[in-house]
């Protein structure tokens, strides 16, 4: 029984820490969230295009050898 109220305390402790800590973190702005949202899709879609392209390079250099 003593556990079980002292995990408890431990529980709520925790959570307290943790909206505190939420308290001090700085949000990003809308115009900031949208802006990054699009700095990683479009890093996605160049770093996509990079590996197609190398794939692309490495399957031409097997197929001569492979022939």
């Amino acid at each position: 029984m003593a556990t079980q109220a002292a995990n408890k305390g431990k529980i709520k402790s925790y959570f307290k820490g943790v909206r505190a800590e939420m308290k001090k973190v700085i949000w990003p702005t809308k115009k900031q969230l949208v802006n990054y949202t699009l700095v990683v899709i479009a890093m996605s879609a160049v770093i996509a295009v990079l590996v197609y392209l190398l794939d692309l390079g490495i399957h031409g250099i097997l197929s001569l050898f492979i022939k």
